[in-house]
């Protein structure tokens, strides 16, 4: 009996693919797997991030980046590349004109298609970096932020409406709903579309 075997990418097909491919694709040991678009309100949360942190980080080492500059995860036994939504990297080493390597800080802004990947797999993984300090995980259909920090044992701080959010890898404090500008929300704290 002929059983099919998945044949592996490499890294050097992976990468050459990514610069040529309409869609972007994460890899995680060999293995490719294509990204889904994303919505308004979780563009929306992306980029009040972004420009509070450019703002924030201004003059400093650090900088931060958005979805289409990948995290390169490499270790012994894995070889992996991923999208956050929002990441920052301190270290003048992180150079590679398409990843870094050293992220402070990753963000990822939960989606119904991510959320169970983002919580579970990719948390694991993402941990694995010895430079990551806090990864963060934002929902978009209600005021909710999850603050996990390496050293509390990646144990979470859990931000809710009138919250101020605190970014301890950044130093930086700020109300909830700076983070959630643009963005409405009924009486229950739901998202109104």
């Amino acid at each position: 009996m002929n059983v099919a075997t998945q044949l592996k990418t490499s890294v050097v097909d992976y990468l050459q693919g990514e610069l040529i491919s309409d869609i972007k694709h994460e890899f995680v040991n060999g293995d490719v797997f294509a990204m889904s678009g994303a919505k308004r309100a979780h563009n929306i949360i992306s980029m009040n991030l972004a420009g509070i942190f450019h703002a924030h980080l201004r003059g400093a080492p650090c900088r931060a980046f958005g979805a289409d500059m990948k995290v390169r995860l490499q270790t012994a036994t894995h070889d992996c590349f991923f999208y956050p939504d929002l990441h920052v990297t301190c270290t003048t080493s992180d150079i590679d004109p398409y990843f870094n390597s050293q992220p402070r800080l990753i963000i990822e802004v939960l989606s119904e298609s991510t959320e169970r990947y983002d919580r579970s797999d990719k948390f694991h993984y993402y941990r694995k970096l010895e430079s990551l300090e806090e990864y963060v995980l934002i929902a978009q259909d209600t005021q909710r932020v999850e603050c996990y920090r390496r050293n509390n044992q990646w144990d979470f701080e859990l931000y809710q409406t009138n919250d101020k959010v605190v970014f301890e890898s950044l130093g930086l404090s700020l109300d909830i709903t700076d983070i959630y500008e643009g963005l409405v929300y009924d009486v229950q704290d739901q998202i109104q579309v």
